[in-house]
C-alpha cells in the first residue's frame, strides 16, 4: 500500500512540477500581461522571446528543461528508497516523464493550458538518456540554424528522439516514454503544422501573425 501511494504521490508531484507557468509568471512579472494573449497564445519559451525578449526567453527556456530533468530524478531517488523491485523502477520514471510534460502543456494553474513541451521534455530525455537528449538537441539547433523555425525544429527533434531511443539499448518503458511523448509534442504542435504547411509559421526574429 505504502508503495502504491508514494507511486500516486511521485506522480502528481512531477505533475505539479510541469505546471510550474514560467512563460505565463515572466508575462505577468515583467510586463503585468497574461502572455496567453500575444503572439501564439503558448506560454512557451518561443512566445516569452516574440513577447518579452531575449533574456526572459532564456531564463523560461532554462527553466523549462530543469522540470523536466527534476521529474526524472524525483522519480530515480523516490522509488529505489520504497526497496521496490528494480524492474518496476523504468516504469515510475515512465510515468513521472508523461506526468511532467502534461503538467507543462495543461497546466492547472491556467485552467489546463500551456506551452508545448517540447522544452521540459528536453529535461526529460537528458536526465533519463542524455545520449537521447543529446541527439535531439543537436537536431534542434541544426534545423532551427538552417530553417530558424521553431516549430518545426521542435518535431524533428522529437522524431529524432524517438528514433535513436529505440535504436539504443534503452528499458522498454524509456521507448514506450519518448515515442508517446514525442507524439504528443507533435500533436500539440497542430496548429503550427498547419501554418507550415500554408507557409505562414513565423521564423525566429519575426512576430506572430
Amino acid at each position: 500500500m505504502i508503495f502504491w501511494i508514494a507511486c500516486a504521490a511521485g506522480i502528481a508531484a512531477a505533475y505539479l512540477l510541469g505546471s510550474l507557468p514560467t512563460g505565463y509568471l515572466a508575462g505577468r512579472l515583467l510586463k503585468g500581461i497574461d502572455i496567453r494573449e500575444h503572439g501564439s497564445g503558448s506560454t512557451g519559451a518561443t512566445n516569452v522571446l516574440r513577447t518579452l525578449g531575449k533574456g526572459p526567453a532564456l531564463a523560461v527556456l532554462l527553466v523549462d528543461v530543469l522540470k523536466g530533468v527534476a521529474a526524472i530524478l524525483l522519480a530515480r531517488w523516490l522509488y529505489p528508497g520504497l526497496q521496490a523491485p528494480a524492474v518496476w523502477l523504468p516504469w515510475a520514471v515512465c510515468l513521472c516523464g508523461l506526468a511532467v510534460l502534461l503538467g507543462h502543456s495543461r497546466s492547472v494553474w491556467l485552467g489546463f493550458t500551456g506551452g508545448k513541451s517540447a522544452a521540459t521534455g528536453l529535461g526529460v530525455l537528458l536526465a533519463m538518456s542524455w545520449p537521447v537528449g543529446i541527439g535531439a538537441a543537436a537536431v534542434f539547433v541544426a534545423v532551427l540554424a538552417i530553417f530558424r523555425i521553431v516549430s518545426l525544429a521542435s518535431m524533428l527533434a522529437a522524431v529524432t528522439a524517438a528514433i535513436l531511443v529505440c535504436l539504443l539499448p534503452e528499458p522498454l518503458p524509456y521507448r514506450l516514454l519518448v515515442v508517446a511523448g514525442g507524439l504528443y509534442v507533435i500533436a500539440l504542435h497542430r496548429a503550427n503544422i498547419g501554418r507550415l504547411l500554408a507557409g505562414t509559421e513565423p521564423k525566429v526574429g519575426r512576430n506572430s501573425p
